[in-house]
Order: structure tokens, then C-alpha cells, then sequence
């Protein structure tokens, strides 16, 4: 079941988007087409859940290149749609535009509903009824603004939305694509659904909400989003920085990020921040070196371009690497197969006796130091506490005497023992 939010720009979809929803998913700005991808989310109403899709703004036989990616998204939309929630604005009455897009929804399976939105009051109730003139049923003036006349509005909506089936039970995992701009991240999400689910130019920035895409893969349900690439913060203004925010968010909501790398490009620092962001998060991790088609190779090119990395990765030298081309498609899947190990790594859980053999042989291999005051820092015993993130608890006497270098080498000492690719490590040290 899907809802779609569909209409010309500028008219307030995603700000009703994000009053359904709840949230600040969608970009809110007074500049026209803001939204270019679809965004997805959950609206939550009388005990129903009910899947949301905001769409970028509809322009029908537009020659711009976003306008008319944007026309091929709504499109798309509107083709997975169960009910089109068709948004006008009251201020400006019909347009040329909201007529062609009426058109179109006339021909649609799905029932719509047209929401004449900035209804702030009841005079422009009063002028809602002119989109009477559409032909499309039934007319709910909102304020997206002040969730006015939401109501009737979700009241209208439950009465055309079809029977919830029985739910399957299906585990599903969140992985995020991230990097800077135009290095192939939403090629990268639409090589692997085999449609153009994200808006993809050559234009650097493109893609400016996160966007969410659900594939099933070898029995399980991946959530793929596909986040605008993040800047540095003291160069984004307006969109471009919110865009910056959603990025972050997106590393916090999923389990595991893929950095994305254009393989004919340097590495840079911001590249570093990106993986940066995730370790603070204790996310897993995969590094995706995209455009790989692009590289001319020997037989030593692999090996060189990692040994090139490896060098700047630093206590990211855990994280796998993957050479891939969206294009040719060439390692896609294998790097969907490895996003989801580390996936399976971040859930470990390591037996307290397992862990303390390992413990135990590194400190008699490498004693821990001792106290300024000459005392010996003693490691009693080790236990995790959680997974995914995995943490680590070591009891000892003196915890605050256990320096970073140590805490360095017992953390290589884990991943030798158990793993742990791409997968942060916390280890906290307390008292005995």
C-alpha cells in the first residue's frame, strides 16, 4: 500500500509531507522544485500506518532536465501508487499546470483525493470549491501549514485506502550510501534496483533529500537511502546545508554506510569526515571506490589503489573495500554481500570465555603499563555488554591507567581474534 503526494511545485507537498509523517524529512523551502526525488515515509493515523510518498514538483512536457527527471520520478510514483493525493493551492487557483496534471491523474487506477492546501481560514474554504472544476472527486481544503482541516482530510483518505493485508515478518536492513557530491551514489542505488529510482545528472548535487529505497535481496529486505553528498558546513547555504543535515541523519538511521569513492579522483579529507561521522556513530562500515570501468589497470591496480587508501585510513584500515562500476554494474552485488557481513559482524556476540582466552594471551603477551605512582594496571576480566554496536567492558584496578595505545592493541588483538570487519569497537574500561 502506498500513498503518493503529487501536484505542481511550489505548492506545499512537502510541507505536507512532513506534517503527516511527523518529521523534517523533506526539504522545506520558498524555492520552486526542492524536492527532486521521491521521499518515503509513514504516517501514523488512528492506529493505521499508512506509507507516504512526496514527489518533486510535477511540470508536464517541460525541456528542463530536472523538470523533466523530476516528471519521470512523479511518474514512477504514481504508477506504485494505491491513492494520488493530488495538492493545489488555494491563493492562486487553477493553473494551466494543475489542469495538464489533472489530465493525467484521470487516467490513473489509483482514487484521488485533490488537498487544496493553504486553506488558513474559512474564507479560502469558500474558495477551495473551484478545483471542483478538475473532475477529480472529492476536495479537502488543508493548511499544510496548520494541519487545518486534516481531519476530514485523513478521515477521507482511510475510506479510499485499500484492506491491510497480514504484515510478512521480514527483517530489514538499513544501509546508507554517503560521500560528496557526483560520485555516483544514486547510480550506484539505481544499478541495483534496475530502474532510475534516484534522479541522476552531471550535475554535482543532484540529489538533495535522503532517499529511501526498499529492494528485497537473498531473503531480506534492504532499505537503501541514498543521501545528498556532504560538504563541508562553512560551504552550504540555504538547501545545500539542510541537504548536508539529512546526510548525517541518514548515518544515524542505518546500520551500515557505504562511502562512496570516484576512483578517478584523489582522496580528500572531507572523504575521511564522512567515515568519520560513522565511526562516531558506531556504524558498520564498507568503502564503495565507484567508477572502477574508468581506471586503466595492470595487474597490480587493485592491490596499489588499496595499498594507497590503507595509508590515509588510519583506525579505519578495518573497513572492507569494494571495486565497483555503476555502469557496468561490475561488483554491485558484492558490495550489497558485503554491507550486509558487516551488518552480520556489528550483531556479534562473543562468549565471555572465548573473549577472556583472547584478553588474557594479549596481556601476557603485552603487559599493560603501569600508573604514574609505579602501581601495575591489572586486567581482571573482560565481558560484552551489548552488539550492534558491539561494546566491551574490561574490569581492572586501575582503569584510568590504561592508556590509548593500549586500548589500540587490545581492539587489534579482538579483530584478529573474531572479526569485526568494518564494524566499530567501544571498549570501556572500569573498575574492579
Amino acid at each position: 500500500m502506498l500513498v503518493a503526494i503529487v501536484g505542481r511545485p511550489n505548492v506545499g507537498k512537502s510541507t505536507l509531507f512532513n506534517r503527516l509523517t511527523g518529521s523534517r524529512q523533506a526539504i522545506v523551502d520558498d524555492e520552486p522544485g526542492v524536492t527532486r526525488d521521491r521521499v518515503y515515509g509513514e504516517a501514523e493515523w488512528e492506529g493505521r500506518t499508512i506509507p507516504l510518498v512526496d514527489t518533486g514538483g510535477y511540470v508536464p512536457r517541460s525541456d528542463d532536465p530536472f523538470e523533466r527527471a523530476i516528471r519521470d520520478q512523479a511518474e514512477i510514483a504514481l504508477g506504485d501508487a494505491d491513492v494520488i493525493l493530488f495538492v493545489v493551492d488555494v491563493t492562486t487557483g487553477i493553473t494551466d499546470i494543475d489542469q495538464e496534471i489533472a489530465n493525467v491523474l484521470r487516467t490513473a487506477d489509483a482514487p484521488v483525493l485533490v488537498l487544496a492546501n493553504k486553506s488558513d481560514n474559512e474564507e479560502r474554504d469558500w474558495a477551495a470549491s473551484e478545483f471542483y472544476q478538475l473532475g477529480l472527486g472529492d476536495v479537502h481544503p488543508v493548511s499544510a501549514t496548520t494541519k487545518r482541516g486534516f481531519d476530514e482530510m485523513m478521515a477521507g483518505l482511510t475510506e479510499v485506502l485499500p484492506d491491510e493485508g497480514e504484515e510478512e515478518d521480514i527483517e530489514r536492513t538499513t544501509i546508507s550510501l554517503v560521500g560528496k557530491p557526483n560520485v555516483g551514489k544514486s547510480s550506484l542505488v539505481n544499478a541495483t534496483l534496475g530502474f532510475d529510482r534516484a534522479i541522476v545528472t552531471e550535475t554535482p548535487g543532484t540529489t538533495r533529500d535522503a532517499v529511501s529505497s526498499v529492494v528485497r535481496y537473498e531473503d531480506r529486505e534492504l532499505l537503501l537511502v541514498d543521501t545528498a553528498g556532504m560538504r563541508k558546513r562553512s560551504k552550504t547555504e540555504g538547501v545545500e546545508f539542510y541537504a548536508a543535515v539529512r546526510s548525517e541523519q541518514a548515518i544515524k538511521a542505518g546500520d551500515v554506510c557505504i562511502l562512496v569513492l570516484d576512483a578517478t579522483e584523489e582522496l580528500h579529507k572531507q572523504d575521511l569526515n564522512v567515515l568519520s561521522h560513522a565511526h562516531e556513530h558506531k556504524k558498520g562500515m564498507v568503502i564503495a571506490v565507484n567508477k572502477w570501468d574508468l581506471v586503466p589497470k595492470d595487474g597490480d591496480t587493485m592491490t596499489q589503489y588499496t595499498k594507497y587508501l590503507k595509508q590515509y585510513l588510519g583506525q579505519h584500515d578495518h573497513v572492507p573495500i569494494v571495486y565497483v562500476s555503476a555502469v557496468t554494474k561490475q561488483r554491485v552485488y558484492k558490495l550489497l554481500d558485503t554491507a550486509l557481513e558487516v551488518a552480520e559482524e556489528r550483531e556479534k556476540r562473543i562468549s565471555t570465555s572465548n573473549l577472556n582466552d583472547v584478553v588474557q594471551a594479549a596481556i601476557r603477551e603485552k603487559h599493560p603499563p603501569t600508573m604514574s605512582s609505579g602501581a601495575f594496571v591489572k586486567i581482571k576480566y573482560a565481558t560484552q555488554v551489548r552488539e550492534a554496536p558491539p561494546v566491551f567492558v574490561f574490569f581492572a584496578n586501575h582503569p584510568e591507567g590504561v592508556r590509548d595505545s593500549y586500548k589500540r592493541y587490545l581492539e587489534g588483538k579482538l579483530r584478529e581474534a573474531f572479526g569485526f570487519e568494518g564494524v566499530p569497537l567501544t571498549l570501556a574500561f572500569k573498575e574492579k
